[in-house]
């Protein structure tokens, strides 16, 4: 067969907008009302492959350009040639940032073109590490009631997740009742995670990991800005034994990885496909994990982390996080659940494992690109 059998023809990109199901959430230093999912399709021959990132409106324009100047007229399977001359065509334009999860839905949809093309799921195509993944119930909003906070999380660990994470830092001064309130109702059966989204100071986040640690946290996310390294770096150092400090959801190129392990940064790397360049750069960050002795732990989409994370022997867990999973069940068949706090992929469905439910998502359609 030539090259022009495995031709990139044509692709779309679509925006979608969908509201959260509250009026408002919100973290340690954000706060918003829905999430813009930016959907990227290639055709090649009879088949589509499908990729995706949250991210804005404005990356689905740089990804048109990216795929018609870049991507389309390319052999499918050529994907390291496809995605080395998006980082080059998009050196001027700022490459972290939205620039970075524009060329992450692409190289997430090459990928599961590829593994499509081959009539294989992209966990055989990548090599399968492991069957299933644990998953942590991800959500807490500083936004929630006690009891929301409680019934929440409370129910995922009723429903086998062995960690869950919730969210501090915006009211600094109610956190410690927070946590303790989820402590109690959890009762030491499930591990208990925090992420400040990087809200506090340096000797406040070091204070409050002090506190949180009789009350069983064993995972500290963000407690400083992922910006400062060295105040990361000291959390590592005197957060107590048995707390991991984890950062890395802001690695848009690989550069980043490497200044957050070279600068002993992290107890835990985490990574998201969505933002760090795609499948192709998941892949080389779970190997320096790997050589660095450094475990990898999987930022929010659920639906595609679970496949990656079953692949690579660095990673630990995936992020199953509330409003992500809450879309991809409504616009996937073959979305992500989790059973008994695991995910496992589907290895009898093609790439990713999942079609798009067109209909069900035209209601939050915000904008359509042709790709010709």
């Amino acid at each position: 067969m030539g090259d022009e059998t495995f031709c990139i023809t044509s692709g779309e990109v679509s925006v979608y907008r969908i509201p959260t199901d509250q009026p408002e959430e919100s973290d340690g230093t954000a706060v918003w009302d829905a999430t813009t999912l930016v959907l990227v399709e290639l055709r090649c021959g009879d088949q589509t492959g499908l990729g995706f990132t949250y991210s804005d409106e404005a990356a689905a324009h740089i990804a048109k350009e990216l795929i018609e100047k870049k991507v389309l007229g390319g052999n499918a399977f050529d994907i390291p040639t496809l995605h080395a001359a998006m980082d080059r065509f998009t050196r001027n334009m700022g490459r972290p940032g939205l620039v970075s999860t524009a060329i992450s839905a692409i190289d997430i949809c090459l990928w599961d073109l590829k593994a499509r093309l081959l009539n294989v799921s992209l966990v055989k195509l990548l090599g399968q590490a492991r069957q299933s993944i644990p998953a942590y119930g991800s959500g807490g909003f500083t936004s929630y009631t006690y009891r929301q906070l409680r019934d929440q999380l409370g129910g995922w660990a009723a429903n086998g997740f062995k960690a869950v994470k919730m969210k501090i830092g915006r009211e600094p001064e109610k956190d410690i009742t927070r946590v303790k309130q989820v402590a109690e109702e959890l009762a030491g059966n499930c591990e208990l995670f925090v992420d400040a989204n990087g809200a506090y100071k340096r000797k406040q986040a070091l204070a409050k990991a002090n506190a949180f640690a009789p009350l069983g946290v064993t995972w500290f996310e963000e407690p400083v800005s992922s910006d400062d390294l060295a105040g990361l770096r000291v959390m590592v150092q005197e957060a107590p034994p048995g707390m991991r400090v984890a950062a890395g959801e802001y690695i848009y190129v690989l550069d980043d990885a490497k200044t957050l392990l070279h600068a002993n940064a992290v107890d835990v790397l985490q990574a998201d496909v969505t933002r760090c360049g795609g499948v192709s750069n998941f892949e080389k960050i779970a190997g320096v994990c790997e050589m660095n002795h450094v475990p990898l732990s999987a930022h929010t989409s659920p639906s595609i982390h679970s496949s990656l994370c079953c692949a690579f022997e660095a990673a630990i867990n995936v992020e199953y996080f509330h409003d992500h999973a809450r879309i991809e069940d409504m616009f996937f068949d073959g979305a992500a659940k989790p059973s008994d706090g695991l995910l496992k992929p589907d290895a009898a469905r093609p790439g990713l494992g999942l079609d798009f439910k067109r209909s069900a998502a035209e209601e939050f359609l915000k904008l359509s690109l042709r790709c010709n």
